[in-house]
C-alpha cells in the first residue's frame, strides 16, 4: 500500500539495496528489451579498442529505472508526477548500487498533497552514480 501523508515527515530518508553484482547479463536483457544495442553496452572489444573504455558499462536509463524503485516501491507508479535524473558515473558490471530518496518537501498543489525528493544511487566505492528528483502525490 502506498505511504499515505501522515506517514511522512520531511528529513525522512528511504534507502534501498537495487542490486548486488551487476551481470553482464543484466545489460543484455535491458539491451533486448530497450532495443538499445550500442555497443558500448554490449561489445567489450569495441569499448576497448575504438572508444577507449575498460569494457561495457550499463545503459543509463537501466540505473534510472533501478533507481526509479525507490519512489514507485513506496509511493507507487500511478502517483509519480515527475522524476529527472543526471547520470554522474557510469555502471560496470560486478557493481552493487544503493538507492537513496530524501523527502525535502511536502506540500499542497490544486487539492493535492505532494512530496518532493531528492534521489541518488550510489556505487560500492559511495560514488554517485545518478543523482535526481521526484515529486510523488500522496493521499491523506
Amino acid at each position: 500500500m502506498p505511504i499515505r501523508a501522515s506517514d511522512v515527515a520531511v528529513g525522512d530518508v528511504y534507502e534501498d539495496v537495487l542490486v548486488k553484482d551487476l551481470k553482464r547479463t543484466q545489460l543484455v536483457m535491458y539491451a533486448g528489451t530497450s532495443g538499445d544495442y550500442n555497443p558500448l553496452h554490449t561489445d567489450d572489444v569495441y569499448c576497448r579498442e575504438a572508444a577507449g573504455y575498460p569494457g561495457v558499462f550499463a545503459h543509463g536509463m537501466l540505473t534510472m529505472g533501478m533507481t526509479g524503485r525507490i519512489i514507485t516501491d513506496r509511493f507507487g507508479a500511478e502517483n509519480v508526477k515527475k522524476f529527472g535524473v543526471r547520470f554522474t558515473n557510469q555502471v560496470w558490471p560486478g557493481d552493487d548500487l544503493t538507492g537513496k530518496a530524501v523527502v525535502d518537501v511536502i506540500r499542497e498543489d490544486n487539492d493535492e498533497t505532494l512530496v518532493d525528493l531528492t534521489v541518488t544511487t550510489t556505487n560500492q566505492k559511495g560514488q554517485v552514480v545518478v543523482s535526481g528528483y521526484a515529486t510523488v502525490r500522496v493521499g491523506t
